[in-house]
């Protein structure tokens, strides 16, 4: 049986995803990559084109094949088909949860439905090395990648909170979500100034928190979780600020010791969020360095033993990719191992220091 990926969007999230699995298709066992466009815009051509060109087979709505093929493109599959054959399916739109009422649901074919960090309630959330436990093979066959911001809160949370025997000396946990204004991609939404956000939910704050706690509670976990949010006037990178209160005592060594432990944390003496930006730019895959937090290591400190404050930056959406391209071979083959040992070429961009 072939294993085929159908990304559906081809924005900030769906275009890389296309490209990564294109060019790695053989050593993540996929046999095919399809991706869905519903509008044909001129000023897109190239970047369509090289995306074919790589071996992504464009899929559209029937009543939009002529206007593509009028543009040079060429139209492998129908939206129809291409979804009947997918393997999963990877809905990168803002609505997700409406294509899974309305189309996802009555799929037979797929072994599974992914969705990304917008669409709560689409699936089970995950997140890369946080809830891998969680997942049950053959009953989860929707799942959401949780937010980039989201990835970062759980990962800091995990890296200093979990003990030994799978506890957490975490009693508490504040985050402080210092948003970019938009992607470099995008021309809307730009904020003149910051813009400081609503606490709109009484215990959890903003919505980052609610999404972490909803992450760690598919482990059976009830962590005590607060975020605030505000929108800065930059295109860089988002940035957390952090303090988390611990039920033991901790030396600064320690909360070191801790994130250099943990390979998926890139640790950085760089300030300056241009300077990471720039790192990814220069080295990442597509620009994004897939590392789950940037942890600035003079921003770390420890107060009367056992609290934890620093700063750090979220990688664009590198963590989202990695996670997303971590639960398709999840669902194609529910073994970790095998995932894990398929990722290995992309963890090139898994930086562990920048």
């Amino acid at each position: 049986m072939s294993n085929i990926v159908h990304i559906v969007g081809t924005g900030t999230i769906g275009e890389p995803l296309i490209g990564l699995f294109s060019d790695f298709r053989e050593k993540f066992g996929i046999d095919e990559v399809t991706f869905h466009k519903r509008t044909p815009l001129v000023y897109e051509r190239a970047r369509l084109e090289h995306l074919m060109s790589r071996g992504a087979k464009l899929a559209t709505d029937p009543d939009r094949k002529s206007d593509f093929e009028d543009l040079g493109h060429k139209v492998t599959y129908s939206a129809e088909e291409a979804l009947e054959r997918a393997t999963v399916i990877i809905d990168c739109t803002p609505v997700g949860n409406q294509m899974k009422e309305d189309i996802y649901q009555n799929l037979s074919g797929p072994k599974g439905f992914l969705a990304q960090g917008s669409e709560s309630g689409f699936g089970k959330p995950y997140a890369r090395g946080i809830n891998e436990d969680a997942l049950v093979a053959g009953e989860d066959r929707f799942l959401q990648v949780v937010s980039c911001n989201t990835h970062n809160i759980t990962t800091l949370v995990k890296t200093l909170g979990i003990e030994d025997d799978g506890s957490y000396a975490v009693e508490s946990g504040t985050f402080v979500c210092m948003r970019r204004a938009n992607d470099i991609t995008q021309t809307g939404s730009f904020v003149p100034a910051p813009e400081v956000g609503k606490h709109g939910d009484p215990d959890f704050g903003t919505h980052h928190a609610e999404d972490a706690h909803r992450l760690f509670s598919t482990l059976d976990l009830d962590m005590n979780l607060f975020s605030s949010a505000v929108k800065l006037n930059t295109q860089y990178m988002h940035s957390i600020w952090f303090n988390l209160m611990m039920n033991r005592d901790y030396t600064l060594e320690e909360v070191r010791t801790r994130f250099q432990n943990n390979p998926r944390v890139a640790i950085t003496q760089k300030r300056n969020a241009n300077l990471i930006f720039s790192f990814g730019r220069d080295h990442g895959y597509y620009g994004r360095i897939l590392s789950q937090t940037v942890l600035v290591d003079p921003t770390l400190a420890v107060r009367r033993n056992r609290q934890i404050y620093g700063f750090c930056f979220t990688p664009q959406d590198g963590n989202s990719l990695i996670s997303s391209i971590a639960a398709t071979l999840w669902l194609m083959n529910p073994d970790w191992k095998t995932v894990s040992e398929r990722l290995s070429p992309i963890r090139r961009w898994v930086y562990h220091e920048i």
